[in-house]
């Protein structure tokens, strides 16, 4: 099973909650505090493993939480740090942002890793907030939330050289025959419904990464048939074999297949239309053939064209040393099309305020990550750390905005679930 787009919940792990607490031994009647803090949430991470080559097993794992922290004690005892969970993925996945569609990572090498959702910091323990000013603060923090991520998995396809083509033209022939891939072949259309890669190597010991892409039909840029799952494969590939019936069997017009096929990829990306492209004229040992490619070479006297047969293996070693040699003489490319370029903008930075403030049905409604977060990991049984609370949302310009608004003392002030009273 070839399973190329996932998409999955990850909820990180909450930070552990931080201690309120002061030594109490014989003999030390001021005893000062010795909470400690909690430790941290475990992170959800991302890791590239070469020996995958889909992502099936994230098919049955829609939802992955980590751990919580561990609590901070007494006796200033930080609490353990929660274990990360680690989901593999093979090379080339690209891991999308469900809610923006900003990329978060492109994992194309063996064993590159990414945090995708970070696990929450430990609440700080009250030792942590002693000052000169104050040296027996008797409040403690709660763990800071672990991240929440609703992101898209998508595997791309990684490969040197991207075998293209109308479905049924030869293409898993030529495959089977070039390299040890054991790709399923059928005298019917689309017997390739997923890419087959297989590792060529040359006499000189030279080597590089062929795919067999899912046949193209007609309309194949606007989703019909395969077409948007080969376009998004044939990107990755740095250069297109397309694989011509130039026998023309079936009724077959070699020069319309190519024309409906180069049609469909100018209109899917600049970058793909832009790749180096050879053509390989197939099945040199059906009749027909040599009519077929003398017209195709008159249409197209510019193209780089190698008459080969996928049966009889007639013509493959010198297109193979020259597919290998382009692949010497041309540079590496972005992973990304052009048109991904805005799309893979990780973060953009906002001027806005970190809060806004609205008023529903005669209550004023606070949001906003900061203030969430602030409010999350406060102990409101503490009155210290109620007080710091309202400090930290003064700060914050809070109380200003309220009262620019029109708020008046008294008035109820909504953060989340939670409605409290606006006052000094």
């Amino acid at each position: 099973m070839f399973i190329d787009e996932v998409k999955m919940e990850l909820v990180a792990g909450k930070g552990g909650d931080g201690c309120t607490s002061f030594r109490r031994e014989k003999y030390v009647p001021m005893g000062g505090p010795d909470g400690g803090s909690g430790g941290k949430g475990g992170d959800i991470v991302f890791v590239v493993d070469s020996g995958l080559t889909t992502l099936v097993d994230l098919k049955f794992h829609k939802i992955m939480k980590a751990s919580k922290g561990e609590n901070g004690k007494g006796k200033n005892m930080r609490g353990k740090n929660a274990p990360d969970i680690i989901i593999k993925v093979p090379a080339g996945t690209t891991i999308y942002d469900d809610d923006t569609g900003l990329v978060i990572a492109d994992l194309t090498k063996d064993k590159e890793s990414v945090v995708v959702a970070h696990g929450g910091r430990g609440g700080r323990g009250n030792t942590a907030f002693a000052t000169q000013e104050k040296p027996a603060p008797t409040f403690s923090e709660l763990g800071e939330p672990g991240e929440i991520r609703y992101i898209k998995c998508e595997l791309k396809v990684l490969a040197d050289v991207g075998l293209i083509g109308m479905p049924s033209v030869g293409k898993s022939t030529f495959l089977g025959s070039v390299s040890s891939a054991n790709p399923k072949i059928a005298p019917y259309h689309f017997t390739t419904l997923s890419p087959n890669l297989g590792v060529v190597t040359l006499k000189d010991q030279r080597s590089f990464v062929l795919a067999d892409l899912p046949g193209m039909i007609e309309g194949a840029s606007e989703g019909v048939g395969l077409g948007i799952k080969f376009l998004k494969h044939a990107s990755r590939t740095r250069i297109l074999a397309h694989v011509i019936d130039m026998a023309g069997t079936e009724g077959r017009d070699p020069i319309l297949d190519y024309e409906i096929i180069r049609k469909e990829i100018v209109s899917y990306s600049d970058s793909l239309a832009n790749k180096k492209e050879v053509i390989i004229a197939n099945k040199s040992d059906v009749a027909g053939f040599a009519e077929n490619l003398s017209r195709f070479k008159k249409k197209y006297p510019d193209k780089e064209i190698y008459p080969i047969s996928a049966i009889t293996k007639e013509g493959i070693e010198p297109l193979l040393i020259r597919l290998r040699d382009i692949l010497d003489e041309i540079k590496e490319e972005n992973i990304y099309n052009d048109e991904d370029y805005e799309s893979s903008i990780i973060y953009r930075f906002k001027n806005e305020k970190p809060y806004t403030i609205t008023k529903e049905d005669g209550i004023w409604v606070l949001k906003g990550d900061e203030i969430e977060k602030l409010f999350k990991m406060t102990r409101f049984n503490e009155e210290e750390a109620v007080l710091r609370f309202g400090r930290r949302l003064k700060g914050m310009g809070v109380e200003e905005e309220l009262e620019r608004l029109g708020a008046k003392r008294g008035d109820e002030v909504q953060i989340l679930d939670y409605i409290f009273e606006f006052k000094e």
